[in-house]
């Protein structure tokens, strides 16, 4: 279940009336939540009281996320229908709009910065009025992304903060939902930074790799898209340098891409 809906076995509370399969998951499953439970009647108070689904706030893409993960349910069908990854990707008609920091966008941005784990680079955590301080400020490249397709509207699913030092754009944070894995929106994000820095004077950009037990899915990522890496410690924390702006192309190439100015 946590591979088809795309979130971590951490994020799960497994509830269940019999205390054998409640010990089976437990010993299975270290990592999913699974709350002691007594008698029938107070099942609902255990679970409340322990606030597991407490949230202190609520987004409009929390509140479409259960349709959300019936589109995704729909295109891992039409995905076994096609041989080409591709192909694939292409046959979803996708439409992203990519664009600065924004008030109207600053309480999702926040929101998704601070629980965002497995693509988020170097973990960073952001208060309102730190994101809120970045809107229009000339120091700084900062990059949202929503993401739509002909299943419906995934919103907005990740984003990125540089801090700009002379003709150096240094990476302090790149972010995705987890939810939008493998459908190239980061190499979308990517070129649109590529075209920004470059407007900019930009000459190189510096990235960061900072090892966690949730976000080795991305140890790698900056290589992928034509980084070197320039540096690891002992921690395995890496820094990654690209330079290639003179030649560069493009890499997302299945998706309409719609700048938001």
């Amino acid at each position: 279940m946590a591979k088809e809906i795309n979130i971590l076995p951490e994020s799960f509370v497994f509830v269940d009336d019999n205390p054998a399969e409640r010990e089976i998951v437990r010993r299975e499953l270290p990592m999913v939540t699974v709350p002691e439970l007594s008698a029938p009647e107070q099942y609902i108070a255990a679970i409340d009281r322990a606030g597991y689904f407490e949230i202190t706030t609520l987004s409009a893409d929390d509140r479409k996320r259960a349709e959300m993960y019936k589109q995704n349910a729909q295109r891992a069908t039409l995905e076994q229908s096609f041989g080409n990854y591709e192909d694939y990707l292409k046959s979803l008609k996708m439409h992203c709009e990519i664009g600065a920091f924004d008030l109207p966008h600053a309480e999702r941005i926040t929101q998704l910065v601070n629980k965002t784990n497995q693509f988020n680079l170097t973990t960073r955590r952001y208060t309102a009025a730190e994101i809120e301080a970045l809107i229009g400020d000339e120091s700084h490249i900062t990059q949202y992304g929503r993401l739509m397709d002909k299943f419906g509207d995934n919103g907005l699913v990740t984003a990125m903060i540089g801090t700009i030092e002379g003709t150096t754009l240094d990476m302090d944070l790149w972010i995705m939902s987890c939810r939008t894995f493998k459908r190239r929106l980061e190499h979308a994000m990517f070129d649109h930074l590529v075209a920004c820095a470059q407007q900019k004077g930009i000459t190189k950009i510096v990235g960061h790799y900072y090892p966690t037990a949730k976000n080795l899915l991305v140890k790698d990522f900056y290589a992928t898209i034509g980084f070197v890496k320039t540096a690891e410690d002992e921690a395995g924390n890496c820094t990654f340098e690209f330079t290639g702006f003179k030649n560069y192309q493009p890499q997302c190439g299945v998706m309409e891409i719609e700048t938001v100015k």
